[in-house]
């Protein structure tokens, strides 16, 4: 099993992008969440001049985000400093839309976002369309601006089959936030493995999940301080995303509804709130705060991290492993270097 990183987008992340590679290290991540986060294409041109092997991945952008022309001179851009070495991971938009209090976009329009970007970088022409108006685009560079030539690894942001269709249609691996289920990772990889055979690509394709990690010193409460701090920002993604989606709130056992009221009391706003996103989604993926430790519950622990002691998490990686997964993505946030080294010591 690949391991890789991934941070917040800022200046200065490509000193832990440097160190990621340093101790060896597959893949080295930004989110693409702007009114959260810097922007990731500044910090991964960062990153792509203080590394020379590791790959670069932007997790995750979107078509509600930015138009194809734009996104793919960046991400042809970033080939150009960093040739090969870009992933792109491509979604609805989900985060970054309702940090905006806007909604996702819609599944036909992530796969045609996907389709002109895979054209675009690849030097091909591809279909533009404004409102009523149509017209066929492609890179008019003279010069060494951007790189058509080597290729830009793709990603479908995935949490249902449909998603994982897309990829597999596309000829793309899928990535996924908090996804720790075998189970669900076999389902994942079942249907975009059947969409890529029907549509005449390669059965495989790289996949990737990004969580968080803490392997347990002796006597250490699964369910401790230290714990909810390494992983607490996932948790709180989850809750986050509960008490802005009523339908994904329904899934959620009671205790874990309960969390998510009370987050929304403890952020002084409501489920309805036309303005919650101006709340709700601040420091979102950053440490958490320590008087917020009681909303990561157990349950949270237990399903969207991987804590346990040496071997209990090396045994749930294989299994991850054998369902599909290719590489498990972790965002270090108490302690960055350490976490890192960490992690490279466990998969040794």
């Amino acid at each position: 099993m690949r391991t890789g990183i991934v941070m917040t987008a800022r200046p200065g992340v490509e000193d832990l992008a440097a160190r990621a590679e340093e101790l060896g290290f597959a893949s080295f991540w930004v989110y693409d969440t702007p009114m959260v986060n810097g922007d990731p294409f500044v910090s991964l041109a960062l990153c792509a001049k203080a590394t020379s092997r590791i790959k670069l991945g932007i997790g995750v952008t979107s078509p509600a985000l930015r138009s194809t022309p734009a996104a793919a001179a960046a991400v042809s851009s970033l080939n150009a400093i960093a040739p090969g070495r870009v992933i792109c991971g491509i979604g609805t938009g989900n985060t970054a839309r309702r940090t905006l209090g806007m909604r996702p976009t819609r599944m036909a329009e992530l796969e045609e976002f996907t389709a002109a970007l895979q054209d675009l970088t690849s030097g091909r022409e591809t279909g533009y369309r404004e409102g009523g108006r149509t017209s066929t685009i492609r890179f008019l560079h003279v010069g060494p601006y951007v790189n058509t030539t080597d290729p830009v690894e793709y990603v479908i942001a995935a949490f249902g089959l449909k998603a994982a269709e897309i990829a597999g249609r596309r000829g793309a691996g899928v990535i996924s936030f908090g996804l720790i289920s075998s189970e669900a990772w076999k389902a994942l990889e079942g249907a975009r493995r059947e969409a890529a055979v029907a549509a005449g690509h390669p059965e495989h394709a790289d996949s990737y999940v990004m969580t968080s990690l803490r392997v347990l010193d002796d006597g250490e409460d699964r369910y401790g301080d230290t714990v909810r701090d390494a992983m607490g920002h996932i948790a709180m993604s989850l809750l986050t995303f509960a008490a802005d989606n009523p339908g994904f709130r329904a899934t959620l056992t009671p205790e874990e509804s309960d969390t998510v009221e009370r987050l929304l009391t403890r952020r002084g706003t409501t489920a309805t709130s036309p303005d919650r996103h101006a709340t709700l989604y601040r420091n979102y993926l950053g440490r958490i705060d320590p008087a917020d430790r009681d909303l990561v519950i157990g349950s949270f622990v237990d399903k969207l991290a991987l804590v346990g002691t040496r071997d209990e998490v090396r045994e749930r990686i294989a299994g991850l492993e054998a369902a599909g997964l290719t590489e498990i993505v972790i965002q270090p946030v108490v302690d960055p270097e350490a976490e890192m080294v960490a992690l490279a010591e466990l998969m040794r």
